[in-house]
């Protein structure tokens, strides 16, 4: 196992998600300010592969350096406020999850299936018990 890759993979993934929530918080914001931007934005997003968030800032450079430029300084300030509480954060939100799992897989191991137990038909009794045929 390579952790020094699986941190570099990882830290890709986290630039991504943080850029595209950073799209999401100017997106807001230019709807409120400037409603064509934020149209523009929002097609402009919807055609480039935002998955890739280094990708799409390089694309969004060439197209709009304003935008791009907020972008970045946006996502920067996401990652210094973010940062300091996600090692904590990972580890208890991945222990509790793995803590569930378990739970929910043991219940359903050991789960039973509850069946009418069997009880032979009832015998046919007479209501009134015949005395004549007792002789004592």
């Amino acid at each position: 196992m390579d952790l020094k890759q699986v941190a570099k993979d990882t830290v890709k993934v986290l630039n991504s998600y943080l850029t595209y929530q950073a799209v999401r918080i100017i997106l807001a914001q230019l709807a409120e300010t400037n409603p064509p931007m934020a149209y523009w934005l929002t097609k402009f997003s919807g055609k480039e592969i935002i998955q890739d968030g280094e990708a799409y800032l390089l694309e969004l450079l060439r197209e709009k350096q304003d935008l791009a430029f907020r972008v970045m300084t946006v996502r920067q300030h996401l990652a210094e406020e973010v940062t300091d509480l996600l090692p904590e954060m990972v580890r208890t939100s991945i222990q509790q999850a793995n803590m569930d799992h378990r739970r929910q897989h043991l219940e359903r191991l050991t789960q039973l299936t509850v069946t009418e137990p069997h009880t032979p038909p009832e015998q046919p009794t007479d209501p009134e018990p015949n005395l004549d045929n007792l002789s004592g």
